[in-house]
């Protein structure tokens, strides 16, 4: 871990960069937001810790009332067990020995859970969960249009879960069903067609399981993108949604972008102004990735971050004022997700003064 890039107290613009900037007002107002916008639908929060990988952040969701907490890999469980997260479900696929161990040791300290997609995953879970003298909850995982992880609805998920709850060391939690390329269609009507194939999809398999006698506690998924679409279902009793708390450049390309404030920036200083036209900054390829668009500067009309190579962003200025050299911009990233992971400190600002310092705790944790 690197030291952090500002002391409590500083003013914002002597924060070193690049370094990664929490707006903490709108922050928390994110946090109420999905609180608020939840309440009604009886639908709870489990909110996605792939994209802060913090437990700080973890129990100030929680606070608002979150049930727990997603990750996607068992490291990411253990930071945020060990930092104190009751309940956490690994909302993928989990086959390797080694990592289910660690799993089943975790579940002396915090509820577990994981999903699975193939009975032979299941074989291996169960293994763990004897060896570890626990009983493991899994959940099915059916893909309802993302293509990615998941078994067929409908049959083949029942087969799946009668497997799960036939075991005396695994207990069936219910189903995880996220329809990630469904977060960024761009239309809401878009959106809503591919969510309400994904609702009807889930619901007829709950039903079937009801048949056979298995109560799903758990149906979960949504995301930042359709999140009041699931809500809303009747269906689905958990909501997996993640970025809502910072929100991206790529999110605000929705139409009818999702209802949170930006929160979320990298702080970068201008270091080169070679031409009339350019200026550059100290913030490239690795502090803000690409794969979701580039950055975008906050609130200076006229300049385009239009470049990056490893540790340069290009800004290009069409109008407004230019930037001088050593100022420092705050840019919103087109992907949280990656950008968090690449800063070891949330650096959290309030009427432009430092006023905390996070640690990104999961940072890098992949396996």
């Amino acid at each position: 871990m690197q030291p952090p890039p500002a002391q409590p107290g500083m003013p914002e613009d002597e924060v070193d960069t690049p370094a990664l900037i929490l707006d903490l007002d709108a922050f928390e107002a994110n946090l109420d937001a999905m609180a608020g916008y939840l309440a009604p639908t009886g639908a709870k929060l489990r909110a996605h810790a792939k994209t802060h990988k913090s437990p700080v952040v973890a129990l100030q969701q929680i606070r608002r009332g979150a049930v727990g907490q997603c990750v996607q890999k068992v490291a990411e469980a253990e930071c945020l067990a060990w930092g104190g997260v009751p309940d956490i479900l690994v909302s993928n696929e989990v086959v390797s020995p080694r990592k289910l161990a660690r799993l089943a040791a975790l579940s002396r300290i915090s509820n577990v859970a994981l999903c699975a997609d193939d009975a032979d995953a299941v074989a291996l879970a169960e293994q763990a969960a004897e060896a570890a003298g626990i009983r493991l909850s899994v959940l099915v995982e059916i893909d309802v249009g993302a293509g990615r992880c998941g078994v067929t609805p409908g049959p083949e998920a029942v087969v799946l879960a009668r497997r799960i709850a036939g075991s005396p060391h695994l207990r069936f939690g219910g189903l995880q069903a996220y329809h990630g390329s469904a977060q960024h269609i761009r239309s809401p009507e878009g959106r809503a067609k591919a969510i309400g194939a994904a609702i009807d999809q889930t619901r007829r398999t709950v039903e079937q399981l009801r048949q056979q006698g298995l109560e799903c506690g758990i149906v979960g998924g949504a995301g930042t993108g359709t999140f009041p679409l699931e809500a809303a279902s009747g269906v689905f009793n958990e909501v997996q949604a993640g970025s809502y708390a910072f929100m991206d450049a790529d999110y605000a390309a929705n139409e009818a972008a999702p209802p949170f404030r930006h929160a979320l920036f990298v702080l970068a200083q201008v270091m080169s102004v070679p031409k009339q036209g350019l200026a550059v900054v100290d913030a490239g390829h690795k502090a803000l990735p690409t794969d979701s668009g580039f950055a975008k500067p906050w609130q200076r009309p006229g300049l385009t971050y239009a470049g990056a190579s490893d540790e340069h962003g290009n800004l290009r200025v069409e109008g407004g004022a230019a930037p001088k050299l050593g100022e420092k911009l705050r840019l919103v990233p087109g992907h949280c997700d990656p950008t968090i992971d690449r800063f070891d400190w949330f650096v959290g600002v309030r009427g432009g003064r430092v006023e905390c310092l996070w640690p990104i705790a999961a940072r890098g944790a992949m396996h």
